[in-house]
């Protein structure tokens, strides 16, 4: 009898253990601003439980070696001092942080591409990056950040200078003591060569799951099943926790197609097939063990002011898809998955 109580008592505590809780995160955009209170708010109605926080630095060109960042000229929060002023709010309220230093090249051009002409170059820009990662790298530390992106869809890079970012991740370490990743795109990540390293394998989820101008939840989940299995598979082997540093669709028709694109197109306003996409992607992945969460693609601080029934951009503020992640997000947060 005794032993039946016994194996009762494990299976109760083993029940009532509650799972890691997921990171249910937005990517707060960078402002002119100070953050207050009411920039907050919104954050906490929706419960999300982390944010990224993304200072910048800028180049011209995909070529040219000078990389600038945390000047006078740039947005508040997109050097160090708005950068830590955001993470300070935040962290008050109880919010977590992941600290997402990027790179902007004029005109938008494509960060996968960016790479120099010679020797010279790549040694002047690892320079400069080297500085403006370990900066906010620094950063992080200060502020007790929870967690460091060393990068962000910088494919080209890593493929020509693999042992620039081997003794970056090194130099990190000795500066920061918190949880790693890296950003990669959607087509990216497999070929990334440095995972081992890092504590979480960082994924921009933009993947492409059908071409159907209104696509129906089950067009959308029968697409996300192919790149599931891959993503699965590399979280399973190398046993490290798949994380979407970024995810989000556009409101718009063909959200599915190529949820990559950033362009201001005048494609028409669809805010059923952002709000599916959204939930398809919470369903798919939110109660796997080897998935460790997420950050909605984009959340902008004055809530009041952005989104609403006839944008077709990104973020979903103002929109039924905000609350489809506020439904999930307080789920998860109930559930602690």
């Amino acid at each position: 009898m005794k032993q039946f109580l016994a194996l009762g008592v494990l299976l109760i505590v083993a029940c009532s253990t509650p799972q890691q809780d997921k990171i249910n995160g937005v990517s707060f955009v960078s402002s002119g601003d100070e953050v207050s209170q009411i920039h907050v708010n919104p954050v906490l109605d929706i419960h999300a439980n982390y944010a990224a926080i993304m200072p910048f630095g800028f180049i011209q060109k995909p070529d040219t070696p000078e990389l600038y960042f945390n000047t006078e000229r740039q947005w508040f929060g997109e050097r160090r001092e708005g950068a830590k002023q955001y993470i300070e709010a935040l962290h008050k309220n109880g919010v977590q942080v992941m600290l997402k230093p990027q790179i902007w090249i004029s005109r938008g051009e494509f960060t996968g591409n960016l790479a120099m002409k010679n020797e010279t170059d790549w040694v002047n820009f690892e320079s400069g990056y080297r500085d403006f990662i370990l900066l906010y790298a620094q950063l992080a530390e200060e502020t007790k950040t929870d967690i460091f992106c060393i990068g962000t869809e910088l494919a080209t890079f890593i493929k020509e200078r693999p042992e620039f970012w081997q003794s970056l991740i090194q130099d990190v370490k000795k500066v920061y003591h918190g949880k790693l990743t890296y950003a990669a795109n959607w087509d990216e990540y497999g070929k990334t060569p440095f995972w081992d390293q890092l504590d979480f394998i960082g994924v921009n989820a933009y993947f492409p799951l059908c071409e159907k101008q209104n696509p129906t939840i089950e067009a959308l989940r029968e697409g996300w099943q192919p790149w599931k299995m891959k993503l699965k598979t590399l979280a399973e082997d190398l046993e490290k926790p798949m994380l979407f540093t970024e995810f989000g669709y556009r409101s718009m028709d063909f959200t599915g197609k190529k949820p990559w694109l950033v362009d201001r197109n005048e494609m028409n306003v669809n805010l059923k097939a952002q709000a599916d996409a959204t939930q398809v992607i919470f369903e798919e992945f939110w109660n796997e063990e080897w998935f460790a969460g997420g950050f909605v693609w984009k959340w902008f601080m004055h809530h009041d002011q952005v989104g609403g029934n006839a944008d077709n951009r990104f973020t979903p503020q103002n929109k039924p898809a905000e609350s489809v992640i506020r439904r999930q997000y307080a789920l998860a947060n109930k559930t602690g998955t």
